[in-house]
């Protein structure tokens, strides 16, 4: 029962902050009321741990990320805290219908797709396995963008977030750091000893705000850590009564500019100075704070490994290694080997990409201006690094692993050098960046490089999202599978038992309603519940091919309306965000939304086929579209997607997997069965092979009849005044991730998707499977791996 204080508590605060009582209280009121209640609580949680963890002077991990990509906090928070079906209840005596509240509240606008999501994902599980972490970002004031799709094209626009999202916030004035760009470095000996001195720098000022982070059926409460950005000092009053209006806030306008938005367009210098100061800013407000924590508790630093591991989330954050450096070298007297020795005990790094434009490069013209201590640290770093190979004798490995090279610093090496560990995630992806990727590293770090395969918040995604489908497990299986996802796999002992199959195929049915009434909300469209649905829903980039999905969805229009083809009716549902400087992702996005428009405008297609693009793709549109899915589209070319977890998310809801052979699929291939899942394409070894013979797609056009047929009946469409012969005339000269080479591959299996979903019992079935095999998806399997297999860390109750 959710204690009487508790609503006490969230009468007081209307009392006082609006002098009103609950009965006569607006939504609104009501919403900020039990948002700061919360968060009250879990401060008074966070303290009692706080002390628990230096009594006990337990090691913690630090995890920096450029982006968590959090969702809403509320209904997670009080689901982990039980109290939300009693709150349920009290709203309900006072005519409040808590997802009203849930409603008001905002995704916050900290990440953009899976690289945060992980990231938030891992902070849950961590809290949950009473693991002690924190997380380190930026307050992002207005996070990625909103998507608007207007006539079929994304427009971007602000994300106003942060006016309702604060209340969550914990506002941490007595811990500002600042922050130092541009100047001029000094050196000088002085009794022997070299002395750095960084000169007529611009100063920026990093206010901390901590989000904190609950765990299921756990005292633990963790911190993610966010700092926003503010000028040194502020308005220039002399300026402004001089008439110089602009200049008496210029610093604060720098300022903010870091922390404004989440990934800045970085077509040009001064979008790839603003990520750079970005990267820098928050790493470095971070690390100067946890080391003087440090050192004001163990009056050394000495010992910073062994109650420190401080993770890297992809390149983004590699700009600590540098940075933690520098704090021990100029604000701490140590030596440079000594500071080289503790840094490189401290950092691991995990590896997100084997794509080389993914891999982050900085020119050294750009860079150093900027920065020009930390380039001085990192150029030191490499003179040692290139020496250090040669001394091996293997000075021709130089060009692949220099961290400096040909005008450009390259982050992959420097983390790489700069960590004891090195991870991927997934079995794929791991042996990739062993094998090709980072090769001569491997050769030279043996037993540096391992695998964590991703996982997700299974409580969220299935728990949370998925109500219906968690509460009818529980009365069939036996183990606590929301505390322990493992336990799931009692489902497999139902595999032929009908009626169990018959109650998962209703509930499947009650999500695809759920989601048909939010479509037709939204985008006005009706689609048939009963007709597969047909989800690709991540990030838009041609690597992940929704555009093949696309040119399926061509071939079927033009199979029905001129082949007489009746195939089982679907509905295509995307959702994605294409970054706003990307024109070829933001062209696919209008030509599916074109696609969709033309059959939606076709009494004879509409009846079999349907297109829905949902705007504005977030964790809690996520939390719609997932748990309704019956096909999962996850069809990047084989050997470029490094893992995926929206693979996982949808699995463990029951969606039967349609996909290469790449990242995390290969290990859902293993879990399920040939049987259970429809794999399709060209495997990795094979792309890398016609990618040596020399891909050329238009062989492909030339002695294939569907893909002759499709590309030639979308040189014929006009859509809205948008002719796409583009679309073709693309693939056949620009087909990078061979959709082309794939596609014949790809039919074949769609019809294979189609007679299965024909066949209920067998369809139900393969969606048991599925859900029964998701347990080593969990982000608590994965936490445990990192927490004792690289960090060192263990739980703390």
């Amino acid at each position: 029962m959710m204690s009487k204080r508790f609503e006490q508590e969230i009468e007081k605060y209307l009392t006082n902050r609006f002098g009103t009582k609950i009965k006569k209280a607006s939504k609104r009121q009501v919403y900020e009321a039990v948002m700061s209640v919360v968060r009250d609580e879990l401060s008074a949680k966070k303290y009692k741990y706080e002390q628990q963890l230096t009594k006990s002077k337990a090691k913690r991990a630090y995890y920096m990320s450029m982006e968590f990509l959090v969702g809403k906090t509320l209904r997670n928070n009080l689901f982990n805290l039980n109290i939300e079906k009693d709150l349920k209840k009290y709203l309900a005596k006072n005519n409040i219908d808590i997802n009203d509240l849930y409603d008001i509240e905002p995704d916050p606008g900290l990440g953009n797709g899976g690289l945060g999501r992980l990231a938030s994902c891992y902070l849950d599980a961590l809290t949950a396995c009473d693991y002690p972490v924190t997380g380190f970002s930026i307050l992002y004031e207005y996070g990625i963008f909103k998507q608007v799709i207007s006539n079929g094209w994304q427009q971007e626009f602000p994300d106003h977030w942060l006016e309702l999202g604060k209340y969550g916030l914990v506002y941490r004035n007595d811990e500002e750091i600042e922050v130092k760009f541009y100047g001029r470095v000094e050196e000088r000996f002085e009794d022997g000893r070299l002395v750095v001195e960084h000169k007529d720098y611009a100063s920026v000022m990093a206010e901390p705000y901590d989000l904190l982070i609950s765990g299921y059926k756990s005292d633990s409460v963790n911190t993610l850590r966010l700092w926003d950005a503010k000028a040194k000092t502020g308005f220039d009053m002399k300026l402004f009564e001089r008439g110089e209006y602009s200049k008496s806030s210029e610093g604060s306008a720098i300022a903010s500019s870091i922390s404004k938005l989440l990934y800045p367009a970085d077509a040009t210098n001064q979008g790839k100075e603003l990520r750079i100061k970005q990267q820098y800013f928050f790493v470095s407000a971070s690390l100067q704070q946890l080391l003087k924590n440090h050192y004001k508790e163990h009056a050394t630093l000495e010992n910073l490994s062994d109650y420190v591991s401080l993770h890297i989330n992809d390149t983004h954050p590699s700009l600590a290694i540098a940075e933690l450096m520098r704090i021990l070298i100029d604000d701490y007297n140590y030596s440079w080997e000594r500071a080289w020795e503790i840094s490189t005990k401290t950092f691991a790094y995990t590896n997100h990409t084997i794509m080389a434009e993914a891999l982050e490069k900085w020119s050294v013209d750009l860079f150093k201006p900027l920065l020009p201590r930390i380039y001085s640290i990192i150029e030191e770093i490499n003179k040692r690094f290139c020496q250090w190979v040669i001394d091996q004798g293997k000075d021709y490995t130089l060009a692949e692993t220099a961290i400096i090279y040909d005008g450009m610093i390259r982050m992959a090496n420097l983390c790489i050098i700069g960590s004891f560990n090195v991870n991927g995630v997934s079995k794929l992806h791991s042996d990739i960046l062993v094998d090709s990727t980072f090769k001569t590293f491997n050769e030279l770090y043996p037993g540096k490089f391992g695998n964590v395969t991703n996982g997700i918040a299974h409580r969220r995604w299935i728990a949370q999202a998925n109500p219906e489908l968690t509460e009818y497990l529980e009365t069939i299986l036996k183990g606590d599978f929301v505390k322990d996802l493992s336990k799931i796999s009692e489902l497999n002992n139902f595999v032929n038992d009908k009626k169990v199959i018959a109650e998962l195929n209703k509930i499947k049915l009650i999500k695809k309603e759920q989601l048909a009434q939010y479509i037709k909300e939204v985008n006005g469209i009706e689609v048939n519940p009963n007709s597969i649905f047909d989800v690709q829903v991540k990030r838009l980039h041609e690597y992940k091919r929704q555009l093949l999905n696309a040119l399926h969805i061509a071939y079927l229009y033009k199979e029905i309306k001129y082949n007489n083809l009746k195939p089982t009716p679907r509905t295509f549902i995307f959702a994605a965000k294409a970054s706003s400087g990307y024109h070829t992702a933001k062209n696919i996005i209008k030509f599916i939304c074109s696609l969709g428009e033309m059959i939606e405008q076709d009494p004879e297609v509409r009846e079999y086929i349907k297109v829905v693009f949902l705007e504005d793709y977030k964790v809690s549109l996520a939390e719609k579209i997932i748990p309704a899915a019956d096909v999962s589209e996850q069809i990047s070319q084989a050997g470029k997607e490094a893992s995926g977890t929206g693979n996982m998310k949808l699995m463990l809801n029951g969606a039967v997997t349609l996909g290469t052979m790449d990242g995390a699929n290969v290990e859902i291939f293993d879990a399920v069965g040939n049987d259970n899942i429809f794999i399709f394409g060209l495997t990795t070894p094979e792309v890398e092979e016609l990618n040596r013979q020399g891909y050329k797609s238009w062989e492909y056009y030339n002695k294939s009849k569907r893909v002759k047929e499709t590309l030639d009946f979308i040189r014929t469409l006009t859509i809205g005044g948008v002719n796409f012969s583009f679309i073709a005339d693309m693939l056949l000269t620009n087909d990078t991730y061979m959709c082309l080479a794939d596609f014949d591959s790809y039919v074949d299996r769609q019809s294979d998707v189609a007679k299965a979903f024909e066949d209920k019992e067998l369809w139900g079935r393969m969606s048991l499977v599925n859900t029964a095999n998701a347990g080593i998806f969990s982000a608590d399997r994965s936490v445990e791996e990192y927490a004792k297999d690289i960090w060192n860390i263990k739980k703390v109750k």
